[in-house]
């Protein structure tokens, strides 16, 4: 899509599957306009005819034809109504499908440059806004032209003098649209921006309520909330009082012409012998050409609010994902080597064409082995969640390779990738709806005694089953009505039931006690004695009978080996260590613990 007129580029391509609708509506909309255009002629012809010289067969006739063509046009009005109606909200599905389908492709980079409010707002508000543009335009603008050049010529046929009123007016009429479009469209971009503002305030503020709460700024908050929304108040008023004040405009200048029409066509009646009939026939033709006037000076007033949106929506639409399907993408069989992954050489920059800007991650190369545990440490902000997004194809490497069972996994199908991983992310995210379906979500499969027995092994099940409800638990919008540690518990049976070759935890334990964690970890060792295990953590006790712990500083590897061996050559390692608590490391490090996680006892 162009940067020109992306309203009308939208329009191109959108009708061009709803041709045949299309033409339906014009059809209907043409065969309507013609009928009302033709009515006022044989009301002309009952005055001039039928009542002045007392027909009234003549009467009867002309009125049963009068009934007949009213019927049609208002069958035909209503089916184009319908019709618009219906295939402007069948484009906006169709908008909200494919907007959501290509959002659904992006990868964590372009999630990134968007985020997620601007991207509801663009695919709810924006793609609303088009909607209800295309709604007005099958059902009502798209007969103004209709009516305009038809007014015109029937009001000529009734009698070419009394034209003359209309060549008086339409520049009239024509100067003051054109003086309120120019008035109105620039406030029209204001008032959107003013929306974005508010919206961006409330979004801020009501996120970060506790933030303000914490800091006693309430009344801080209200004061420049209230700036805003003024603002945006004080532009609306202004919009409302130019557009409250272009019906009434018309409708005096159509009152007045009415006037002059009745003044001019009554001294042609006395002096040329108009006939009566075809006065008021012109007053009813004018009437449609001020209509259809006004209605196409409303058209250029919601045109640039509809070209904003569909300018937002196409903005997304132009952004490809860097991460993508391979064309004969290579389809990984179970049990072939998945929970193997080896990194070749990996880097990782968000702007790979900008040199001025630091990978984020350099140079990274180690493998992970199916039944091995492999633990990533570091200081915060240094690439460890980028490091392990990298695994799900969330985003993919600058440079360098990822293998997954010995393929490059940008070869690999999609769905065999998200097959081999269960990823549980630093922020641990429920849908709403109930704890059963978000089990579900991992594997539709999963019987009720596998849900069970990974929330038994995620420390879940007694929580859970004191709910009557059972599996069946309500589950808020984004696990909001679970705490932060139930939601990371929950979010790994999940990833259990997923029952994957490859375990991804990223920062996952982040928000249990170290009792949870270690009976969580125990837990863990019965299903992943096969699978390959990576786990991102803060605490040292945690991971340190992990068979290999990389340990990254400034999105490299430090170093890589046991945590004996990095005790004694790392300095990274040992500075993480020093600054941990030392009674968690003698708890881990006793013979009689039973919270060696996720690997062997000898290691």
């Amino acid at each position: 899509m162009t940067d020109k007129a992306p309203m009308l580029v939208l329009l191109k391509s959108l009708l061009r599957s709803h041709a045949k609708e299309t033409v339906c509506i014009l059809a209907l909309q043409i065969a309507q306009a013609l009928l009302s255009l033709y009515l006022p002629t044989i009301n002309a012809s009952i005055i001039d005819v039928g009542v002045l010289n007392a027909d009234t067969g003549y009467i009867y006739q002309r009125f049963e034809i009068m009934i007949v063509l009213s019927v049609l046009q208002f069958v035909s009005l209503v089916a184009a109504s319908i019709l618009g109606t219906k295939v402007a909200l069948s484009v906006g599905r169709e908008l909200r499908g494919r907007v959501f389908a290509h959002i659904m492709s992006f990868s964590h980079r372009e999630m990134t440059v968007f985020g997620a409010p601007t991207l509801i707002s663009r695919s709810t508000g924006d793609v609303q806004q088009i909607v209800e543009f295309l709604t007005f335009l099958f059902t009502v603008i798209i007969n103004a032209p209709i009516m305009f050049v038809g007014g015109v010529l029937m009001a000529c046929l009734q009698d070419i003098r009394l034209s003359f009123v209309i060549l008086a007016v339409l520049p009239m009429l024509i100067g003051i649209s054109v003086i309120f479009i120019a008035r109105l469209v620039p406030l029209y971009r204001e008032q959107q921006k003013g929306a974005d503002d508010v919206n961006g305030a409330l979004r801020d503020q009501i996120s970060g309520v506790r933030v303000v709460k914490a800091f006693v700024k309430e009344g801080h908050e209200q004061r420049q909330f209230s700036g805003i929304n003024q603002r945006l108040l004080d532009l609306s008023v202004h919009i409302g009082r130019l557009t409250t004040l272009l019906a009434p405009l018309f409708m005096f200048i159509v009152n007045a012409t009415t006037v002059a029409i009745l003044w001019f066509g009554g001294f042609l009646a006395e002096t040329h012998g108009l006939p009566i009939g075809k006065i008021i026939a012109f007053i009813t033709y004018m009437s449609f050409i001020l209509t259809a006037v006004l209605l196409a000076s409303l058209v250029f007033i919601m045109l640039p609010q509809a070209d904003v949106s569909a300018e937002r929506f196409a903005e997304v639409m132009r952004v490809e994902s860097h991460v993508r399907q391979p064309r004969k993408p290579v389809h990984l069989a179970s049990g072939q080597g998945m929970g193997m992954v080896e990194f070749d050489h990996v880097s990782f920059s968000y702007a790979p064409d900008d040199p001025s800007v630091a990978p984020v991650l350099k140079d990274i190369s180690f493998t992970v082995r199916p039944g091995s545990t492999t633990a990533i440490i570091g200081s915060t902000g240094c690439g460890k969640s980028t490091l392990v997004s990298l695994i799900p194809r969330l985003t993919d490497p600058t440079t360098g390779t990822i293998r997954l069972g010995g393929h490059d996994i940008k070869e690999l199908d999609a769905a065999d990738i998200h097959r081999a991983c269960g990823f549980v992310p630093q922020k641990a995210f429920l849908f709403s709806g109930s704890l059963r379906s978000n089990l579900l979500y991992a594997n539709p499969m999963a019987s009720e005694q596998d849900m069970w027995k990974a929330l038994r092994i995620a420390d879940a099940e007694r929580f859970i089953a004191e709910d009557k409800a059972g599996l069946d638990i309500r589950v808020a919008q984004g696990g909001s009505n679970f705490s932060g540690g139930q939601r990371q518990r929950l979010a790994i049976a999940r990833a259990i039931v997923h029952d994957p070759a490859i375990y991804v935890f990223d920062d996952s334990f982040s928000a249990l006690d170290y009792a949870t964690d270690r009976r969580v970890r125990e837990g863990l060792s019965e299903v992943a004695d096969e699978a390959a295990v990576i786990i991102v953590a803060q605490r040292v006790a945690s991971i340190m009978h992990a068979d290999q712990i990389i340990v990254m500083d400034n999105g490299e590897v430090a170093d890589m080996g046991t945590h004996e061996q990095l005790l004694k050559h790392c300095d990274v390692y040992q500075q993480i260590v020093a600054s941990q608590p030392r009674e968690e490391f003698r708890h881990r490090a006793s013979p009689s613990s039973s919270s060696i996680p996720l690997a062997k006892q000898g290691a």
